[in-house]
């Protein structure tokens, strides 16, 4: 087939480079003029790092140069893919600066319209969207912003802030308390006049190193930090961990959040959040930024907790932001690190409809196969804590659906699983599951359970040193491979996802 892909973040390289490999002619649209994504120069803030580990956030036959430091900087993790992209050779199926801006439906298949370096009107068989969950940034609407602006104050999302510079010798607000507001508020703190963060809720900051000795991927990115978590359906030591033993669970996720609170001196601070540690971990964590804490202790970053901000006014000449309590704080920039929305406006509104359900959740089995569009995949929907080898093994999934080799339920069942899933990572997540794209904290669920789709694993001892070391991408290297292997010997024709899905 010919396939269009989206997109050239994580996502959309690692399915370019399965997709080529099994035989496709795969063309990728960016509009950016980089690789990356999230990691595009267009849109790094200063202060922007991985979240995972080095050795954690890799593709699993291309690991991270091991001279990079722990976490990764923003600008490192985008050489690092486009290194990728040169690797694999998917470098020469880039159309960069080209942005699709509407795809028209086919009999089979789509025609994308381009604009940018390469505009023009382009035929596909299969379209992959992989424009990434963190699509678009949420930006608030505040009441005030004329009389704000007129007052020479500034109002921008975190992903136009690309150099600490910009906010040089100004007053800065940044609302917001997730890692992305931490990360702008320390990068900003030694250039800015002042920098305060407004926060409507506190989360727990999960320590780098916890109690300063112990790095937080042996707790959280193992298959036994993941099985902390109560998922769908419990097996193995999952079964004791929340039955018998389940009283012991609660309290090792709970006692993170006092070692969190001693280590960083949170209730001196007056940062300590509201609630449980498991109950606000599992629907937002955000790993501590480097120096946040200790520049509140000494007065560079002062944080307004539990407060919106009500509106923007000038006051004496200068722009000022008022919050919910009624205080009033001088802005000359107000950054604005408030998540990011998912959106497909290249498609047409009736396919864009039809792949929602009423509340506005993606209706996508295994968060890649709509359930009521043909000819479409969705690459990097599930968000994870190991995104580039989720989004991997998506790509060998999707390779597998056009090739005719998935044992799929008819659309009815699809329909009744996604729905049964959505409902369960609605109370799993209390509802922070960014519209069912995101993954966390069963990302090594997902891994496994689009395997078991393609009848494909990594060995038992693999699969156990998972339990209690952090999960090492290279040890799925050997997948994308076999899966080559079987489709390029099956001697059977490529058929489309429409077809694929009416067959079963």
């Amino acid at each position: 087939m010919r396939v269009g892909i989206v997109g050239a973040g994580v996502a959309g390289l690692v399915t370019a480079k399965v997709l080529t490999e099994v035989g496709h002619d795969v063309v990728v649209y960016d509009r950016t003029p980089d690789v990356g994504g999230v990691w595009s120069a267009t849109r790094r803030y200063p202060g922007l790092s991985t979240q995972s580990p080095r050795d954690t956030y890799t593709l699993s036959d291309f690991p991270m140069p091991a001279d990079h430091p722990e976490w990764p900087s923003g600008e490192q993790v985008q050489a690092y893919l486009a290194a990728y992209a040169a690797h694999t050779g998917v470098d020469r199926l880039l159309r960069l600066e080209t942005e699709v801006t509407s795809v028209e439906r086919r009999d089979t298949g789509w025609v994308l319209t381009t604009t940018g370096a390469h505009p023009g009107r382009d035929e596909v068989d299969h379209l992959v969207v992989a424009n990434g969950v963190f699509c678009e940034p949420a930006m608030p609407e505040l009441p005030g912003v004329a009389e704000f602006t007129a007052a020479s104050g500034s109002v921008m999302p975190a992903t136009e802030l690309h150099d600490a510079e910009q906010t040089r010798d100004r007053h800065v607000v940044v609302l917001g308390y997730g890692k992305t507001a931490c990360d702008v508020a320390v990068a900003v703190a030694g250039t800015a006049e002042s920098t305060t963060v407004v926060a409507r809720q506190l989360v727990w900051k999960v320590p780098r190193w916890v109690g300063g000795f112990l790095n937080f991927k042996h707790l959280l990115l193992t298959r036994l930090g993941e099985s902390l978590f109560r998922y769908r359906y419990l097996r193995g030591i999952e079964t004791f961990l929340h039955g018998p033993a389940n009283g012991v669970r609660r309290r090792i996720l709970d006692s993170l959040g006092p070692v969190s609170a001693r280590q960083f001196g949170l209730r001196e601070l007056d940062l300590v959040p509201r609630g449980t540690f498991e109950g606000i971990v599992r629907g937002a964590i955000g790993l501590t930024t480097d120096g946040f804490f200790e520049a509140v202790r000494s007065g560079e970053i002062a944080v307004r907790r539990d407060r919106t901000i009500a509106r923007l006014l000038e006051k004496d000449g200068a722009p000022h932001v008022e919050l919910s309590d009624g205080s009033v704080l001088r802005a000359d920039l107000l950054v604005c690190a408030t998540g990011f929305t998912q959106g497909v406006p290249f498609l047409p509104a009736d396919v864009a409809e039809r792949l929602v359900d009423e509340r506005g959740n993606f209706l996508l089995h295994r968060q890649i196969l709509p359930v009521d569009v043909e000819d479409v995949t969705f690459a990097g929907y599930n968000s994870s804590f190991f995104s580039p080898l989720n989004a991997e093994m998506a790509a060998a999934w999707i390779a597998a659906l056009l090739a005719g080799r998935l044992d799929l339920p008819d659309r009815a069942e699809l329909r009744r699983r996604v729905d049964a899933q959505l409902v369960f990572m609605d109370e799993a997540t209390d509802g922070h599951h960014c519209r069912g794209t995101k993954i966390i904290p069963f990302s090594l669920h997902n891994v496994d359970e689009v395997l078991g789709d393609l009848d494909l694993d990594i060995s038992r001892g693999a699969r156990f040193k998972q339990w209690l070391n952090p999960v090492d991408p290279s040890a799925y290297a050997g997948v994308v491979p076999r899966l080559v292997e079987r489709l390029g010997t099956a001697g059977e024709r490529v058929t489309s996802s429409a077809e694929t899905v009416a067959r079963a």
